[in-house]
C-alpha cells in the first residue's frame, strides 16, 4: 500500500519523537519516499540530520533556510502538494488543537493546512492531557474534517504514570496506514495465488531444459493484485525480477516440482489463483551427476512428463476462482477453450504468438480473456502492466457478481 507513495512526516514536540528514525525506517522500507518536517521543539528530542540521512531528503523546521550567502524559503504549499498521505507522528496536545483551530504559526501547520492528501495523526501525551475534554474536542473536530487519528496505546508514559497517551508503536502506525488505505479496494481482505517464469529442468549439473518466460506477466499480476488490496503470494520460477509491494509474499523456485509442492502448499487458503508460469511439460528421464562430455554427433535425452499444476489445481478446487494461460501458436480460441473445460478452470487468458508484440520477453502483451461460459473479451496491445489491470478487472467483475 505504501509502494511509492510520497509521505510528509510531521513531528512535534514530545518524548515520543526519538521513536520517528524508526519509523522513517519502516515508512523506506515499506516503499516509501519519505520527507520529514518538525517543529522547533521537536528537534529537540530528535536530530534533523539523523532523520535527513536517514529519509534520504532535507528534514526542515522552518520557513526560512540559509544556504552559505543566500536565503532562501521552504515551500509549503509546494510540500503539502508533493504528500500522498501526510502523518503527523507524534500529535501533542498543543499541535492538535493548533490543526483543530486553524492556527498557522509554524512550517508544519503551514502545511498541513496547504495539504490535499489524506492526513493522519498519530497523538502523543500524558495521561491526564489524553482524557481531558479539550483534548476530546481536537480528536473529534479532526475527524470531522477528514483527517484520521491513529489511536494511543496504553503503556508506561514519561511522567511516570501507566495509561492512555503512549503513541502507537512505528510498526503498528505504518500496519494502521497500510489497513486502513486497503479498506474498500476491490480486493482487500482476499488471498491470491500467482504463478510465474520458466521452470529450469536439470539434464547434468550445468545444462537445463528451459523456455524464454522472464515471468514478467506474472509479476505484474501480483502487483496489480497487491495495489488492489490483496495478500500476494507470488510462486516464481527462475527469473531477474523482483517486486516492489511488501503485500507480496515471493516463493522461489527452480523445477516444475517445487513450483507444484509451493502452489499446492498455499492453495486451499487462497480465494483466487492465477497459472501464469510457462512450466516445463516434461524432464529428462535421468539427470547425469557429471557434466555429460561432447562423444557422438548425437545425443538422445529420454523425457518424463511433469505434474500439471493447472489440471492438478482444478481437480481440488472448491471456492478458488482458477485462471489459466494458454500461449497457442494455431487454433487458438479452439485450443483455449478446451484447456478451460480439460483443468476445470474459471477463465483462461489466451496469448498467441502469432501477435507481434505478444509472447515470452516482450514488454506487451495482447490477450483474448475467455471465461467458463465461453464469454470472449478481446484487448489491445498493450504493456504487460496494463494487461494485468484488464485481466484484475475482468476477474474482479465475475467474483464480485
Amino acid at each position: 500500500m505504501l509502494s511509492g507513495k510520497n509521505i510528509l512526516l510531521g513531528i512535534t514536540g514530545g518524548i515520543a519523537a526519538y521513536k520517528t528514525t524508526f519509523l522513517v525506517r519502516l515508512l523506506i522500507k515499506a516503499g516509501a519516499d519519505v520527507k520529514v518536517i518538525l517543529t522547533e521543539s521537536a528537534s529537540s528530542f530528535v536530530s534533523p540530520l539523523t532523520l535527513a540521512t536517514l529519509s534520504k531528503n532535507s528534514a526542515v523546521t522552518s520557513f526560512v533556510k540559509n544556504e552559505g550567502n543566500s536565503t532562501d524559503w521552504n515551500n509549503h504549499v509546494e510540500m503539502g502538494l508533493w504528500a500522498d498521505i501526510m502523518l503527523i507522528a507524534p500529535a501533542t496536545a498543543n499541535t492538535l488543537s493548533k490543526m483543530a483551530n486553524g492556527t498557522c504559526d509554524n512550517l508544519l501547520l503551514a502545511t498541513y493546512l496547504s495539504a490535499k492528501c489524506p492526513v493522519y495523526f498519530a497523538p502523543a501525551m500524558d495521561l491526564d492531557m489524553y482524557k481531558h475534554p479539550t483534548t476530546k474536542v481536537s480528536f473529534e473536530k479532526l475527524e470531522s474534517f477528514g483527517n484520521t487519528m491513529i489511536p494511543a496505546a496504553s503503556g508506561e508514559l514519561a511522567s511516570g504514570l501507566h495509561g492512555e497517551g503512549r503513541m502507537a508503536e512505528p510498526e503498528d502506525i505504518v500496519s494502521f496506514i497500510t489497513t486502513h488505505l486497503s479498506a474498500g479496494l476491490p480486493l482487500s481482505g482476499k488471498k491470491i495465488l500467482v504463478t510465474a517464469g520458466p521452470t529450469y529442468e536439470a539434464i547434468d549439473p550445468v545444462r537445463f531444459l528451459g523456455n524464454h518466460s522472464t515471468g514478467l506477466m506474472g509479476f505484474e499480476l501480483a502487483e496489480a493484485a497487491a495495489e488492489l488490496g490483496a495478500q500476494v503470494t507470488l510462486v516464481s520460477g527462475p527469473s531477474h525480477l523482483t517486486v516492489r509491494n511488501t503485500n507480496i509474499d515471493v516463493h522461489r523456485v527452480v523445477t516444475a516440482e517445487e513450483m507444484y509442492e509451493a502452489a499446492h502448499k498455499v492453495y486451499g487458503a487462497v480465494d483466487v489463483a492465477i497459472c501464469a508460469a510457462a512450466v516445463a511439460d516434461y524432464r529428462p528421464k535421468t539427470v547425469a551427476n557429471q557434466k555429460i562430455k561432447k562423444a557422438d554427433t548425437e545425443l538422445t535425452i529420454e523425457l518424463t512428463k511433469n505434474k500439471d499444476i493447472l489440471l492438478s489445481l482444478g481437480e481440488i478446487k472448491e471456492n478458488q476462482f482458477l485462471v489459466g494461460f494458454a500461449l497457442e501458436t494455431e487454433n487458438e480460441v479452439e485450443n483455449a477453450k478446451g484447456k478451460l473445460h480439460r483443468k476445470n478452470l474459471d477463465a483462461i487468458v489466451l496469448n498467441s504468438l502469432n501477435d507481434p508484440g505478444a509472447g515470452f520477453g516482450k514488454a506487451t502483451n495482447k490477450i483474448r480473456f475467455i471465461d467458463k461460459n465461453l464469454a470472449i473479451k478481446t484487448f489491445d496491445l498493450k504493456t504487460k502492466a496494463e494487461v494485468a489491470e484488464d485481466i484484475w478487472n475482468e476477474i474482479i467483475s465475475r467474483i464480485h457478481a
